[in-house]
């Protein structure tokens, strides 16, 4: 898959289309009103509620749109499989993540995170109110049906049919049932183990660690997962970044696991 995070100083800046996917679960607005203040050059907004989720769906909190869907934006705002693509939200988020994500399964080739976020890109490029509107496009889409891990194939593991291992990126207390601030019960998906997102960010920014490489083996299948989705993106880019092949995001994660399912408590460590 190639390196997924970059530092500014790595990417080559010029002729490529940015995206800008800075939110604020606490303030949903917040993104939106970053981007109308100032943004990379001819970049486009991708909101993590109205665009990278299909809120019209009860498939947990932040459910996966359909393809459909994700064709008709992709294609609305003008991209190509030929553009070089850097997507950067506020920096050590899970925003820039998820749409990294999303245009990873839609097939985007070339698409890259700028490790540090706006501030760092800001060091290197001209951030503008101008906004650009682009030309829709028409794209051939060649989905990428392996890195997503819907809730019967989350199921198939937690029953034994599948051999691999599901990694919560929730907190710790959420994981073993102690507290849960958001869904209506508190636990973990049977069998999964735990590494908190947060371990992975430094400096505004998002990498492995050794206690990641302990927890999960390169040859490991690893299917990540956390309370709507969201949070579990940063967790599988990290993994990607390292060189893991084996791995799915289950994008509707726990709050829709609970919709239909058992949960335990504990810890499987």
């Amino acid at each position: 898959m190639g390196k997924v995070f970059k530092s500014v100083e790595e990417i080559q800046l010029d002729n490529v289309r940015f995206i800008d996917a800075r939110f604020d679960l606490q303030d949903n607005e917040a993104g939106k009103r970053a981007f109308e203040e100032s943004h990379a050059p001819g970049a486009i907004y991708l909101d993590l509620e109205q665009d990278l989720s299909d809120m019209t769906s009860e498939n947990g909190r932040h459910p996966m749109p359909s393809k459909a869907k994700l064709a008709d934006l992709f294609q609305s705002v003008g991209l190509r499989y030929e553009d070089t693509i850097v997507v950067y939200d506020q920096g050590a988020a899970p925003f820039a993540t998820r749409a990294w994500w999303m245009l990873t399964y839609a097939g985007f080739p070339h698409v890259v995170i700028v490790n540090g976020g706006a501030a760092a890109l800001a060091t290197k490029v001209d951030f503008t109110a101008d906004v650009v509107n682009y030309a829709p496009t028409a794209i051939d889409f060649v989905w990428r049906d392996e890195l997503y891990a819907p809730r019967e194939a989350v199921k198939a593991i937690v029953d034994g049919e599948v051999q691999a291992t599901l990694l919560d990126a929730r907190a710790a207390a959420r994981y073993r049932g102690e507290v849960e601030p958001l869904d209506k019960i508190a636990g973990h998906i049977p069998t999964a183990k735990n590494f908190d997102w947060e371990q992975l960010k430094g400096d505004g920014t998002l990498q492995a660690n050794e206690a990641l490489r302990q927890k999960v083996a390169q040859d490991e299948h690893v299917v990540v997962y956390c309370g709507s989705g969201v949070t579990a993106s940063p967790l599988y880019a990290v993994l990607a970044d390292e060189g893991y092949e084996h791995i799915q995001l289950y994008v509707g994660s726990y709050s829709d696991w609970i919709t239909q399912y058992a949960i335990e408590t504990g810890t499987n460590e």
